[in-house]
């Protein structure tokens, strides 16, 4: 058998250069795969020095582990609303994610429902992230009820919905702090 030999730099470079051209999480087969070697030890050790390097060097971009194993290389969240006005197109408005947030968080959530939230312009994130394969519905009579698919989840490297919904509200508290707790919804 032969062996890669490939030096660590260059190893190291080519996963940094998948991860950072990939825009979405990757596994660490598709790691193995960018890296040149067909070491998923050697992959994963290099991946973590990495996920360090990134936490003492940057302080605005990372590597991160995901749960389902899988690394991103991102943006830290709490930059976020900062780079906004700089970034030149995001991949969804602001209007449109937060009606993707709201059906991630309520699914499955019906269009009526959507409407009495986001308003009629709700129809048209709707018809945006459909387009973008993020949001399913099935029809109920004259009713869409709504839900996030597969690809909405490996795109944000989102394994356990239930985590998700928990990181949710713990952002929303963050970022909106209510001095005496949360109001219950009707």
């Amino acid at each position: 058998m032969v062996r890669n030999t490939l030096p660590d730099d260059e190893v190291t470079a080519r996963i940094e250069a998948a991860l950072y051209s990939a825009g979405r999480p990757l596994t660490v087969d598709e790691l193995v795969r960018a890296s040149g070697t067909n070491s998923k030890e050697k992959t994963v050790r290099i991946v973590g020095e990495l996920v360090k390097k990134t936490k003492s060097t940057f302080k605005a971009i990372e590597i991160t582990p995901l749960e389902d194993g899988s690394y991103v290389f991102q943006l830290k969240p709490s930059f976020t609303p900062l780079i906004r006005k700089f970034a030149q197109r995001p991949i969804i408005s602001g209007a449109t994610q937060k009606t993707l947030t709201y059906i991630a968080y309520e699914q499955p959530v019906t269009s009526k429902r959507l409407v009495q939230i986001r308003g009629s312009q709700v129809y048209q994130h709707v018809k945006e992230l459909e387009q973008m394969q993020f949001v399913e519905h099935e029809s109920l009579g004259r009713l869409k009820v709504y839900r996030t698919t597969e690809k909405f989840k490996e795109y944000f490297g989102i394994t356990d919905l239930n985590s998700m919904k928990s990181k949710l509200v713990a952002e929303t508290n963050r970022q909106n702090p209510k001095p005496a707790g949360k109001p219950e919804e009707a």
